[in-house]
């Protein structure tokens, strides 16, 4: 009786050396960044970056490049963007550029204000993912973080949440990807998030990145997020840097608020184009490579 073997690869596939991926590793070439602040990159500074900020959007389009020499990017963000304005500024264009990948986070401006609706707010998401995935792009869309810890915005953490659970309802219906930040513990951490205790430090931007990347099931470079230990805060010291938080970046957004002006006015997006990416691939990894020590809890305002 023959026994049945089965033949034996004469060739063996050359693994990728180890921290690249493989240029199979995704499918998409064409990757375009809408939003706000936290799309812009706003607490990331880098001299080497239009605009000198570079966030989690260039992280993510510097792995999505790799290996992808035919790869373009486009980041149409906005810093104080609200929902409407990123919709009526930012879609169409978005849209034109031809993308087969699209990140948004958009809303969070809205929801942290007075009378934020996270049911009115999610409708208009739900328009807007339909018109996104009729494009046949994967539509990745963002919840916002868990801000319960912050002594600022702790009181609209409700709002936050339901509007996550709307969010939540309006992938499932369009079939987009959710990448979820309230489920992101690591951001509890105050190292990360910038000075301004409203936007993510680099760490923070960077934590985010892989987070995204894993979700999109992507391989990447870029390294675990390494919080050092900080030694634990008199409460005069504490109270101390409050103050100063407080005078330069509490009051002066305040008084935007009041006098109906936003901190992107005059502002234009970083990327309009889709174009070949290389970024600026940065040191990774550290609180200390990132360069801050946040100076206490962050709120989520992308403002």
């Amino acid at each position: 009786m023959t026994e049945n073997v089965q033949p034996v690869p004469t060739e063996q596939p050359i693994p990728e050396p180890a921290g690249h991926p493989s240029p199979q590793a995704h499918p998409f070439n064409r990757y375009v960044a809408i939003g706000d602040s936290f799309t812009e990159g706003i607490g990331d500074p880098s001299p080497e970056s239009p605009g000198g900020n570079r966030g989690w959007a260039d992280r993510l389009a510097e792995e999505l490049a790799a290996g992808h020499p035919d790869f373009a990017y486009a980041n149409l963000a906005i810093r104080g963007r609200l929902l409407n304005q990123i919709v009526a500024e930012q879609l169409q264009p978005a849209i034109d550029l031809k993308p087969d990948l699209v990140t948004i986070c958009a809303g969070g401006n809205d929801v942290i204000r007075p009378g934020g609706d996270p049911d009115r707010l999610a409708e208009t998401m739900d328009s807007t993912i339909a018109r996104l995935r009729e494009t046949g792009a994967t539509v990745v869309l963002f919840t916002g973080p868990d801000i319960g810890a912050t002594p600022v915005l702790g009181s609209v953490r409700g709002r936050v949440a339901i509007y996550n659970e709307n969010l939540r309802t309006v992938a499932v219906r369009h079939d987009a990807v959710i990448a979820d930040m309230w489920a992101l513990r690591e951001l509890g951490d105050p190292q990360m998030w910038a000075p301004d205790r409203l936007h993510f430090s680099p760490l923070g931007h960077q934590t985010i990145a892989a987070m995204v990347l894993e979700t999109l099931g992507v391989p990447h470079t870029l390294e675990p997020a390494r919080v050092k230990e900080l030694p634990p805060k008199k409460w005069r010291t504490a109270r101390s840097e409050d103050l100063v938080w407080a005078r330069e970046y509490l009051v002066p957004w305040v008084v935007r608020r009041v006098r109906r002006r936003s901190s992107g006015d005059g502002i234009s997006p970083k990327r309009p184009d889709a174009g070949p990416f290389f970024g600026t691939r940065m040191p990774q990894g550290s609180s200390e490579a990132a360069g801050t020590e946040a100076a206490g809890a962050a709120p989520a305002s992308q403002d």
